[in-house]
């Protein structure tokens, strides 16, 4: 085969499902690797040269930067979705409106999180009750990331639109390149400048931006697919409509749960300052062994998205039982590897003993659900993929609200003891492996109620 098919999109609408999904989803899951890199870098490098404190404040300002990106998440699902669809259909003038909108719509989403997010990060860290002592840290590092967030906006949106069309090696790539020269910023300006959390910050936006321009490079030169043109950047309503219509309940199922993680992060920062840094690894180490989940949900949504636009609804159903089974195959092994390794590798992050123990006993407690998160990351692709975003939302919602924050409080309560008068910390976990459970099952329900197959975008 010739490199440069590696670059080209990919029709998922013949031959092997199971064998198309996982080759569309190899590179896609290497990307994600690498997209878990810039997090994971920070915090081993802020933890090893600046200290435990240093690494809870990066830890401390995820879940309020997260809340901030919801609008670059919409938009990117919607993205996903309609370029897929519109590129099974072979419908190059929607597919060009299309990607002109969804590209301008990030401009104006990287606008308001600017302002937003300078405005609102400090109120919203002495909200949440942030320890003084990291507080000034957390606040400077929001700060920068929001005013520069307009890279990490068009990367993730245009990324988007190029797995729309079947191509996520160009993604992987680009992102290669962005993250090993986040690693490089972030040892500069925190090893030799002296940067400290700031320094991370802004190596991320620097080297997102990057990734950025090489994704509007190579949209540009697809034009024997689409045109990427000025006159076609103007968000249209009709287009905009079904951006929103289709972004906007992953958005909200994206605000949802960072909402309801920020609520949580108030239950974690009143364990002090060593179990903040504790959750900063154990969610690092989440974000590696979660993403098969997330890599092979994405390609549902691309492959379901491809085969509905060329009318193959048996080719979905197909694909969703053998993906399903793959995934679920795939974590297994990763779970297996934490148990016997987890120590190791909490110990890449820190080398306070206290700190290793009490981060591999709550990674212990995770471990148990990941295979669960796989049949709800890939059934919720499916229905996604075939224009249902609407259940995949209700299902979060109702498991973030109703299940995880009163959950995580009650069980915590329910353990305060003498010894332990703020409760156990490991029910904090506890609570999140059955909120997982309870989604699974949730998920495979609605799946084979089946309704999901009647929500095309109407191409």
């Amino acid at each position: 085969m010739k490199i440069s098919k590696l670059f080209e999109p990919v029709d998922m609408t013949e031959g092997n499902p199971v064998k198309q999904i996982v080759v569309f989803t190899i590179p896609m899951l290497l990307g994600n690797i690498a997209q878990q890199l810039y997090n994971t870098v920070d915090s081993i490098i802020v933890g090893k040269f600046v200290g435990d404190n240093a690494l809870a404040a990066v830890g401390s300002a995820g879940p309020i930067f997260n809340l901030m990106l919801v609008l670059f998440i919409g938009i990117s699902v919607g993205a996903t979705i309609m370029v897929s669809q519109y590129f099974g259909a072979r419908n190059r003038e929607a597919l060009s409106r299309s990607i002109g909108c969804c590209t301008t719509m990030t401009v104006i989403a990287s606008g308001i999180i600017m302002i937003v997010g300078s405005l609102l990060a400090h109120p919203l860290l002495k909200l949440l009750n942030t320890p003084e002592s990291i507080i000034i840290w957390c606040r400077n590092y929001l700060i920068i990331l929001s005013l520069g967030s307009v890279g990490c906006g068009l990367y993730n949106i245009l990324s988007g639109v190029l797995r729309g069309l079947g191509d996520s090696v160009s993604a992987l790539i680009y992102l290669l390149v962005a993250t090993l020269l986040n690693i490089v910023l972030d040892y500069c300006f925190v090893a030799y400048l002296g940067l400290g959390v700031a320094g991370v910050a802004l190596a991320t936006i620097i080297a997102q931006m990057v990734s950025a321009v090489l994704c509007i490079r190579k949209l540009l030169h697809m034009t024997n697919l689409f045109d990427f043109k000025m006159e076609y950047l103007k968000p249209e309503r009709e287009y905009a409509g079904s951006l929103i219509r289709l972004g906007l309940p992953s958005g909200v199922t994206q605000a949802i749960m960072s909402m309801s993680m920020i609520v949580v992060q108030s239950l974690t920062n009143s364990f002090g300052e060593l179990f903040i840094a504790s959750n900063v690894i154990v969610m690092r180490i989440d974000g590696f062994v979660m993403l098969p989940a997330f890599s092979f949900g994405t390609a549902m949504t691309t492959y379901a998205g491809q085969n509905i636009g060329a009318g193959k609804m048996d080719r979905v159903t197909k694909g969703a039982r053998q993906g399903t089974l793959v995934a679920m195959g795939i974590s297994a092994f990763l779970t297996l590897m934490i148990l016997i390794f987890g120590r190791n590798i909490m110990g890449i992050f820190t080398d306070t003993g206290e700190l290793i123990d009490l981060s591999y006993r709550m990674m212990r407690i995770l471990a148990v659900g990941y295979i669960l998160m796989e049949v709800t990351q890939c059934l919720s692709g499916i229905m996604r993929g075939a224009g249902d975003t609407i259940t995949p939302m209700w299902i979060s919602i109702v498991n973030s609200i109703a299940v995880r924050v009163p959950l995580a409080y009650l069980l915590v309560h329910l353990t305060k003891t003498p010894e332990l008068p703020q409760g156990d910390c490991g029910m904090m976990y506890v609570s999140l492996v059955l909120t997982w459970t309870i989604g699974a099952m949730l998920t495979l329900l609605f799946y084979r109620v089946g309704k999901w197959k009647t929500k095309a975008v109407g191409i």
